[in-house]
């Protein structure tokens, strides 16, 4: 998969985390099955910042076009991976009273992070190979 492939799933990932939070209710705390807070706040707070995530991402992809970076794939991989090694710790210390579908759907989601950038890190890999071999 080439990297701006990548980048655009990411992006569109953490674009829908992003407004899910920023919308963050009770109706959406049950049907993800998720831990609730008592405020919004915090969570109106981090689907800001995903949303920012996903701007620097699209921003990468058209940077031959503005001449302004934003997000690599670099930086894509140490976001993923740092998200997904607290969301596994919250996990793994089963000190989360939700739902199984709500374990589940962490879970899967943290299966995700892992396997995204993975991805990530093969594009880039593969893409610096590339470079040196022109």
């Amino acid at each position: 998969m080439k990297s701006k492939a990548v980048l655009i799933v990411d992006a569109v990932v953490n674009l829908i985390l992003g407004i899910a939070l920023l919308l963050f209710s009770p109706g959406i705390v049950r049907f993800f099955g998720v831990p609730a807070a008592v405020h919004s706040f915090y969570p109106n707070i981090l689907g800001a910042v995903f949303i920012g995530v996903t701007i620097g991402l699209i921003l990468e992809l058209f940077r031959e076009r503005t001449g302004m970076g934003g997000i690599g794939l670099g930086g894509a991989v140490a976001i993923n991976l740092c998200g997904g090694a607290a969301l596994a710790a919250w996990l793994a210390g089963g000190r989360l009273s939700i739902p199984v579908h709500g374990r589940v759907f962490l879970w899967v989601l943290f299966v995700f992070l892992v396997v995204i950038s993975t991805i990530e890190l093969i594009a880039h890999i593969r893409g610096n190979i590339s470079k040196k071999s022109s």
